[in-house]
């Protein structure tokens, strides 16, 4: 389902910094008219605004606070395109004493927050006219790392969810498009201590191209093209069948 993104309403979770940033910066860039800047809180997007103008409205979206997902619904009533980016990554080890509290952390975040961002906002892509829906998910939704076997765990969870609503959403019209990066130079990677990453843009740009060609999968970076020769067979045979 091919969608294009210029002139259209769009909102961005984690809208202030690395991935999601680049993603508002990608969405100015190809027409969009307006980006809602979802952010934990209001201050947090005052850069955006300062660096964008008026076409970045920032609103409180705070996946842990399931009450600013169904307020930021209301608020948006007229978005078109909703990209579900926001994501922690804080990963423990199958053996850690702290590995089931760790995890339950990743999935609130992870896989919960997306969960409601689907349930509060297919009503408003529906009546705007369907739409798009784009989830962050990871290359780690495909393969497991045994020093954080919990964030690989969350995002095989959000993987399986955004299939589901890729059925449902077809429904009522909505292209959804599941993105899986690999290593991407965002605080998140450096604070992991990952190296050898590729820039947010990669991400971002690839975002707006995959939805012009109606793509399901988006495998954007140097890494993840590696997964995505691997995989493409049972993802193109089976997933998108």
């Amino acid at each position: 389902m091919s969608y294009d993104i210029s002139n259209k309403i769009t909102l961005v979770t984690g809208a202030n910094r690395g991935i999601g940033k680049a993603i508002v910066e990608s969405f100015i860039k190809h027409g969009a008219s307006k980006v809602y800047a979802g952010v934990r809180s209001l201050d947090k997007g005052e850069a955006l605004v300062a660096e964008f103008g008026e076409k970045v409205v920032p609103i409180e979206i705070d996946y842990d606070n399931p009450a600013s997902i169904k307020a930021a619904a209301e608020t948006a009533g007229d978005v078109q395109v909703v990209v579900s980016n926001a994501g922690v990554l804080i990963g423990a080890g199958i053996m850690d004493e702290d590995v089931i509290e760790k995890f339950q952390t990743e999935l609130n975040i992870n896989v919960y927050g997306l969960i409601r961002m689907a349930q509060a906002f297919a009503p408003v892509l529906k009546r705007n006219g369907g739409g798009a829906f784009v989830q962050i998910n990871s290359i780690a939704s495909l393969r497991s790392f045994p020093g954080f076997a919990t964030y690989p765990a969350s995002k095989a969870a959000s993987y399986s969810f955004t299939q589901a609503i890729r059925h449902v959403f077809e429904e009522q019209g909505t292209a959804v498009l599941s993105v899986h990066p690999g290593p991407i130079a965002t605080d998140m990677a450096a604070a992991s201590g990952l190296e050898d990453t590729d820039p947010p843009h990669v991400v971002s740009e690839g975002i707006v191209e995959a939805l012009k060609e109606g793509d399901f999968h988006l495998f954007p970076d140097r890494m993840a093209k590696d997964f995505e020769k691997a995989y493409h067979n049972f993802a193109e045979g089976i997933i998108e069948a």
